[in-house]
Formats: structure tokens, C-alpha cells, sequence
């Protein structure tokens, strides 16, 4: 999560330090965590170059950790993205999500709490996978592929797709002039997010709202362009969607725009 946030401003990721606090080491645990940071680190390029590890058990009970971490990430001055650079005009496109990824897990486990389903029971959308399985499936860092669009140019802003989900993060590509019409049946509902939905009835506004609903990243491009970096976006593995526009924004008019969301439900 940390350096698909560095790579919406035109950075490329540096290195990362972790933080691992905990009331008494387990070390096989904290190995499979340092593992899985280290192939985030791979993945997006990044220096793994140290971090924190503390015992405290007047903090933590038996089995609880806490982890966190940053990422430090450089840019030419001229090539970073601090204004919005995006017009009417320009096409949004999104890519494929791998998951929930790292947001809306307090809806998650309301959720799977009333499910009746334990955390090892089969997962009732991904076959051969349990429950907690599922919902860990890592992030998808975006990081190489974006920085490859961003040097073939056609990209005038990016948005990763956190906590607020759709309605709330791409508007930082753009200013406030701007608005974006997002066609949600322009891509497929995960198995994930329609049995969120359908189990903890959950409307389809609110589902946008909290999770990425299987667009974990945007990006607007210039419409001469967009040919151009689908192109690249698809040969550095990413899964592309042609989401949307941005418009001209009228007065008291939403940022977003999401048409077809009554197609999620059905």
C-alpha cells in the first residue's frame, strides 16, 4: 500500500523499514511477515534496508502483533505529479484489483462475524481457498506498471484506490473543476465484494464507498493516448478497464459519478 501511494505522484519507490512490536517473539511468524514485506520490496523495487522489532508484554497479549512501515520513494522535480494535470475529455481507466486489499476490514469481519462462517471454513467464492486465505490475498502493487505508462506519456493523474473506495479517491487526480462519470459495468464484480453484499446487505453506494470493488488503481490519460497505454499497462501484466471520463463538474454536482451500480446487486 505504501509505495502504490509513492507512484501516483511520479515516484519511484527507494527502500521500506518496518516496524514488528509484539509481547513475546515468535519467530516463525515474524519470518513469515518479514517474507512477505520482502516480496512487497521485490515487486515494487524497493530496498528492504532495516526496521524495528520490539518485545513488549505489557503491551501485548500472547499471539497479537503490530506491524507498520513507510516507504520513501524520488522523482525527477519535473516529472512529479503535485498539480492535477487531468481535462475534460481524458479517459479513466481502471486496473484489476487482487482482492480486498488493506481497507474495510472492520465491515469485513462484521460481516464474516455474522456469517456464521469461521475464518478456516471454505470460502464460499474462492474455490480451494479458506475465508481468512481469501481476504489476505496480498495487494497488488501497481508500481512498475504505472511508472512504465507514466514514462510513455498520456497520463495526466493517478489514484490509488483506498479507504473511501470509489467515490472518494479519484478525485484526487483531478481538480475541482473536474468531475468523472464511472461506468461500474464496465468491469466484473468480483466474487469477493457480491458476497460482502449480498450476505451483509450492504447496498451497492456503500460498497463503493468502503471497499475498491475490483479497481484497485486509476488513472486518467489523454483520449489520443489511451490506445498507447492500455498497451503498456496490459504488457506489464496488468488487467485494464476502460472505466470512465472526466467531464466538466457543474455547480453543487458530485465528484463521482457511478452509473450502473444497481447492476452489482443482480
Amino acid at each position: 500500500m505504501c509505495v502504490n501511494d509513492l507512484v501516483v505522484q511520479g515516484a519511484e519507490p527507494l527502500f521500506f523499514l518496518d516496524y514488528y512490536a509484539t509481547g513475546k517473539l515468535d519467530v516463525e511468524a515474524a519470518r513469515t511477515v518479514i517474507a512477505g514485506i520482502a516480496e512487497g520490496c521485490r515487486q515494487s523495487g524497493a530496498a528492504l534496508i532495516g526496521g524495528e522489532t520490539a518485545e513488549m508484554p505489557g503491551m501485548y497479549t500472547d499471539g497479537d502483533f503490530d506491524l507498520a512501515g513507510f516507504a520513501v520513494g524520488a522523482a525527477e522535480r519535473e516529472k512529479l505529479i503535485l498539480e492535477p494535470r487531468a481535462e475534460a475529455g481524458d479517459v479513466v481507466l481502471g486496473l484489476a484489483a487482487s482482492g480486498v486489499h488493506s481497507n474495510g476490514f472492520s465491515l469485513v469481519r462484521r460481516i464474516v462475524d455474522g456469517s456464521g462462517l469461521g475464518w478456516h471454513e471454505d470460502a464460499p467464492f474462492a474455490k480451494g481457498q479458506s475465508l481468512g486465505e481469501a481476504f489476505l490475498t496480498p495487494t497488488r502493487i501497481y508500481v512498475k506498471s504505472c511508472l512504465a505508462a507514466l514514462t510513455g506519456g498520456g497520463v495526466t493523474g493517478l489514484a490509488h484506490i483506498t479507504g473511501g473506495g470509489l467515490l472518494d479517491n479519484p478525485p484526487r487526480s483531478f481538480a475541482k473543476h473536474l468531475a468523472a462519470e464511472i461506468d461500474v459495468k464496465s468491469w466484473p464484480l468480483p466474487p469477493v465484494f457480491k458476497w460482502l453484499a449480498e450476505t451483509g446487505g450492504i447496498a451497492a453506494e456503500e460498497m463503493a464507498r468502503t471497499f475498491n470493488c475490483g479497481i484497485g488503481m486509476t488513472l486518467t490519460v489523454s483520449a489520443d493516448q489511451v490506445d498507447a497505454v492500455t498497451e503498456t499497462l496490459a504488457g506489464a501484466g496488468e488487467t485494464v478497464f476502460r472505466i470512465g471520463k472526466l467531464t466538466d463538474r457543474a455547480k453543487n454536482a458530485p465528484s463521482v459519478t457511478l452509473q450502473g451500480l444497481g447492476a452489482w446487486l443482480t
